[in-house]
């Protein structure tokens, strides 16, 4: 139901490619924050770790991310933005890079043995969603910068490991990708709308713009280097 923004929907579950994602109901608001930066300040980025921030992460992915959200495998962190007043207004999930990208490894140079090797350094923001009542200029942006100040930090002091360089993939017939390129990504090129297991190269799918981050300076020396 929905009364005065305030919404606790049914639990479904929504097929998409051949998963089925449950979409476990938690209560949460849904009015409308039209503000700007400025008076929503100071964000809280947290990373999401108890069970109750871990419920509700994954059921405004689920419910209002056009590709939903299935679980995680490998190394990830999870993030959940909130303003001054507690209001949740973005979730944000970077797992692990993708095994092959031929313009991001043409971008950095790597052979395939160094890219086996040095592939943990690099993660993927696998899902960035500002929740669909927001609207708030700049906010995305400011988001990705704040991130990028902080997630190697969170990495090791989760994982043991640092985190050299960021990806991401911005599918060319929904976005433009304008919050990445005002944060300073860098469109090195597109995938080639085919999926990773498409040995016969005849099943299509949608074209992205890949992007990536550097997090620190001379990061194609570092992952090109042999460690």
């Amino acid at each position: 139901f929905v009364c005065s923004g305030f919404r606790l929907p049914a639990a479904r579950s929504v097929c998409i490619g051949n998963s089925v994602r449950h979409r476990t109901p938690v209560a949460h608001s849904t009015a409308d924050i039209v503000s700007s930066l400025r008076d929503l300040s100071p964000l809280r980025i947290d990373r999401v770790r108890d069970a109750a921030a871990s419920k509700l992460f994954k059921h405004l992915l689920a419910e209002y991310h056009y590709l939903g959200y299935s679980g995680t495998v490998g190394e990830n962190m999870k993030y959940m933005v909130y303003d001054r007043l507690q209001r949740p207004l973005a979730c944000l999930l970077f797992g692990s890079a993708a095994w092959k990208v031929a313009s991001r490894d043409e971008w950095i140079g790597w052979k395939p043995s160094l890219r086996q090797m040095n592939l943990p350094f690099l993660t993927n923001n696998m899902r960035f969603l500002i929740l669909p009542w927001v609207l708030v200029p700049h906010l995305a942006s400011h988001i990705l910068a704040s991130i990028a100040r902080r997630i190697s930090d969170d990495w090791t002091e989760r994982y043991g490991h640092p985190i050299y360089l960021l990806e991401t993939f911005v599918e060319q017939d929904r976005f433009r990708g304008t919050c990445y390129r005002a944060a300073n990504w860098i469109r090195v090129g597109q995938t080639q709308g085919r999926s990773r297991n498409d040995t016969d190269r005849t099943l299509k799918v949608p074209v992205k713009d890949v992007y990536l981050y550097p997090l620190i300076p001379h990061v194609r020396e570092v992952l090109s280097r042999e460690t």
